[in-house]
């Protein structure tokens, strides 16, 4: 198996986010002479580690390594885009119309599940906009939140999942919205699992995408038929059933 790196875009190393940029692409130029790919991952999103296995299992039998460069959603996504990272490990398949420079791998890799958690009320979930009345929670740069509350009144966006549990745990707002698989995973870590539970029904089913800048563009077919072709023997479910319950045994000791 292709060995992992996770690095992190660690800002406060550099004076500005110019010099940043230089010495990212500086690095970047390195790996691909070396072969290597660099994705970027979203930090503390445990659904990003599960992707992040995934793709070194797809990208293990065309040859080729990845390393996984950790940081905030929004700013993954500028690096990616402007080509000082090589793609981004999963995303809704909406981030091509925004960010036109990344390619959508079409085999879907992932999926999330979004979903209300509460601490001490309770209320019918009917869809995103049952939450309207109340002081949501949300990770700043996760698409699939941004769009599904878009336009309430009490939105509070947040760095880290972390931070919007510990909102939630602090009464600082009434609901936070997370991936099932990830808000389980924080909250365990957190220890928080006695106090704050997630509402049924799940408000979405989301499926997720690799992507590659596009000076990948030729490399994107290859990854689509190696992912297919483990979609159809079964391999991708339970690559990532694997994935998903050693994380949630981790979490739990």
């Amino acid at each position: 198996m292709n060995s992992l790196y996770v690095g992190r875009f660690g800002f406060s190393r550099w004076r500005s986010i110019a010099l940043f940029s230089a010495m990212l692409g500086l690095a970047c130029l390195a790996c691909h002479a070396q072969g290597i790919l660099r994705l970027a991952k979203i930090e503390n999103v445990p659904d990003q580690q599960v992707g992040a296995e995934i793709l070194v299992a797809v990208y293990s039998k065309l040859g080729i390594q990845l390393q996984f460069i950790d940081g905030p959603a929004k700013r993954s996504l500028i690096e990616s885009s402007e080509g000082h990272l090589d793609g981004e490990i999963q995303r809704v398949l909406a981030v091509q119309n925004e960010y036109p420079t990344l390619i959508a791998v079409s085999e879907s890799i992932n999926y999330i599940e979004p979903i209300a958690f509460t601490k001490s009320m309770s209320f019918s979930v009917n869809g995103w906009d049952s939450l309207r009345p109340y002081r949501i929670g949300i990770v700043r740069g996760v698409g699939s939140s941004e769009r599904g509350v878009f336009g309430m009144p009490h939105v509070s966006p947040t760095t880290t999942m972390d931070q919007m549990m510990l909102m939630l745990n602090a009464g600082h707002i009434d609901v936070a919205v997370n991936d099932l698989f990830s808000g389980m995973l924080v909250l365990s870590r957190l220890g928080f699992q006695e106090d704050i539970h997630p509402l049924f029904p799940k408000l979405q089913h989301i499926e997720l995408y690799h992507f590659l800048h596009e000076r990948h563009r030729a490399l994107v077919p290859k990854v689509e038929v190696v992912i297919r072709q483990m979609k159809s023997g079964g391999e991708l479910a339970s690559l990532r059933k694997q994935i998903t319950d050693r994380l949630l045994s981790e979490a739990n000791r």
